[in-house]
């Protein structure tokens, strides 16, 4: 309810915006058109003057040409967006520009803008199921295979798998120049709304006592990170040093934590093996005994439990059966006991799970048979490998023609076909292959291709929401990507707070915005690195971004400063000055926004 109250709100405060935005543009100063007009609607060489005419009005800080569309009359914005290249969006399959200016009528921009944030929300859901339902369970069986410890596994594939969304619009905001205020708006955007509404919410559902060393641990290291941030905005490059230095900086994180968790398991050993030898020797045979006798009597009773339902004759379960319950998203003893409401989400969900269940093969370590559904994991050999051709670079290298005649797409289908049939003629239903740790592999690197094309989609829909309502890139990143990114972990930390375990909760909060500011802002200068130059130019979209780097510094002062001051006590009265924070935040970022704050 409450993702739905904020979207809607956006939703509104967009419309508004944008009826005065369109309002003033089409009624502004523009070039009257030549006669001899091109069948576009605009004539190049005019659009070329306006270029040059109108780069004086570009916002403040801004680099993006495509930035000054909104200037020109209503019948030269088509012309304009096909031949300017910052309006070219070839990352993503769907040019929103063009959609906005050539292919509808200027009368019905607000209807574009509606359905544009419509199929954001989608692509939001698809970030969440392909994250929560197919990345993360891949992870953890890649994670489990390698018997990885627990700690080793959290800072690594867990943080991957819960920031997946945000490091991965991270990355593809970042490489590309003209969007890179997204990125910078979503990182900084969803560190404040975690340190301090989600850090609240958990505050208030459920007051309790943080892990000092851990807390302080990981607030120095994000503050690091921001301040490490901070200096490179302020400078406006970034070399291929500093790149590397924030993937250092985050592997020193991680053998931070492994090295303070194998001290503190040395402390809890050595602590209990003195106390088990100051006790006498009589009590812990008889200690040992009794704690056995309720294992045993468990043990009988499951035993019996299971034998008695155990059916009298083996059921054998068909291959068409088995494919079609393993395309079934919905349990039926789970919909019966939900509400309405939850059955209605469902119900609008279930074509996108039904398409991930098609095309993402999961392993399940916990399961028996480790989730092995041999139809569907030999369509899985057809469809994952479709999916990664198609969508790598939005689908650019799997329709390419080798020796101009056979596309790259069939030859992907034949080979997937190949396999397929490999697997299933040398198969059983019942009985998982060897190799089926490789659908994992598999699963993982196809959930991730998902993710990153939504991601790119969503960078997209933003960079043309940003030009069409003459927003910047750093207020559509620090609400709409960072709230669409960000809710669902504050829901599941607040529901892990309600359960009992704040401090897991609370722990989730910073491990994940230090992985996915380290991680977003490295590997998306390193792409564009690989692609442009060695040297990635950063310059600050305005007061905005000051606003909001000083905004993150702060709530983590408070919180290093606060938090000892309190005992590492953190009640309901620490959780609504949190939340009070981020409200005020919210507020001066906004007035900055649309210019009541300025220098």
């Amino acid at each position: 309810m409450t993702s739905r109250v904020v979207f809607i709100s956006v939703l509104l405060l967009l419309w508004c915006h944008s009826r005065h935005v369109l309002g003033s543009g089409d009624s502004g100063t523009g070039i009257v058109p030549s006669p001899d007009r091109s069948a576009d609607g605009a004539d190049l060489l005019s659009v070329g003057t306006m270029v040059g005419t109108h780069s004086a009005m570009l916002r403040q800080g801004s680099t993006d040409e495509c930035d000054i569309v909104m200037n020109l009359s209503a019948a030269d914005r088509c012309a304009f967006v096909k031949a300017t290249p910052d309006c070219s969006m070839e990352d993503s399959f769907i040019n929103y520009l063009k959609m906005a200016f050539c292919l509808l009528p200027p009368n019905l921009t607000p209807l574009t803008i509606t359905l544009c944030i419509i199929w954001l929300l989608i692509l939001f859901i698809v970030l969440g199921l392909t994250a929560s339902k197919f990345f993360c369970p891949n992870l953890s069986a890649i994670s489990s295979s390698l018997r990885l410890t627990h700690n080793v596994a959290g800072v690594t594939f867990l943080a991957l798998g819960n920031g997946a969304p945000d490091v991965f619009s991270a990355t593809v905001a970042f490489s590309r120049p003209h969007t890179a205020g997204l990125a910078i708006g979503a990182l900084f955007g969803a560190g404040i709304f975690v340190t301090t509404v989600v850090a609240g919410s958990v505050s208030l559902v459920k007051p309790f006592t943080v892990a000092s060393r851990p807390f302080l641990r990981d607030v120095i290291f994000y503050m690091a990170a921001v301040f490490w941030t901070f200096i490179i905005l302020y400078r406006g490059t970034i070399s291929l040093g500093e790149t590397l230095g924030y993937l250092g900086l985050y592997v020193v994180y991680v053998v931070t934590v492994i090295v303070s968790a194998y001290i503190y398991s040395q402390q809890k050993h050595s602590a209990t093996r003195s106390s088990v030898q100051s006790s006498t020797h009589a009590p812990e045979l008889q200690t040992s005994e009794s704690d056995q006798a309720p294992l045993l009597s468990n043990g009988s009773i499951q035993e019996g439990y299971d034998s008695e339902y155990r059916p009298l004759l083996p059921y054998c379960e068909s291959t068409s059966s088995i494919l079609l319950n393993s395309l079934n998203p919905v349990d039926s003893r789970t919909w019966r006991r939900k509400t309405w409401r939850w059955r209605t989400v469902k119900i609008l969900k279930m074509p996108l799970e039904v398409l991930l269940l098609l095309t993402v093969p999961v392993v399940d370590p916990d399961k028996e048979d480790r989730n092995w559904r041999r139809p569907l994991n030999c369509l899985h050999l057809v469809t994952a490998p479709l999916v990664c051709v198609l969508t790598f670079s939005s689908g650019e290298y799997g329709l390419y023609l080798i020796e101009g005649q056979f596309p790259v797409w069939a030859l992907t289908l034949l080979f997937g076909l190949f396999l397929s049939a490999i697997v299933f003629l040398t198969t059983s239903n019942d009985q998982p292959p060897a190799y089926h740790l490789v659908f994992s592999l598999l699963g993982f690197v196809v959930s991730a291709m998902w993710i990153s094309a939504a991601a790119s989609e969503v960078v997209s829909i933003l960079h043309m929401l940003g030009v069409v309502l003459s927003l910047s890139n750093n207020l559509l990143g620090l609400t709409l990507l960072a709230w669409g990114n960000s809710i669902g972990d504050c829901f599941s930390d607040i529901t892990i707070a309600r359960q009992g375990y704040p401090r897991m909760a609370l722990s989730a909060c910073f491990g994940g915005i230090i992985f996915n500011m380290l991680i977003g802002v490295g590997i998306g200068c390193l792409i564009q690195m690989f692609n442009n130059e060695p040297v990635v130019t950063l310059e600050p979209e305005g007061l905005l971004t000051w606003v909001l780097a000083g905004s993150l510094g702060l709530s983590l002062a408070f919180s290093f400063i606060l938090v000892p001051l309190r005992c590492f006590h953190l009640g309901r009265a620490y959780g609504i000055f949190l939340l009070l924070f981020y409200a005020v935040f919210l507020l001066v970022a906004l007035l900055t926004e649309f210019g009541f704050i300025h220098i």
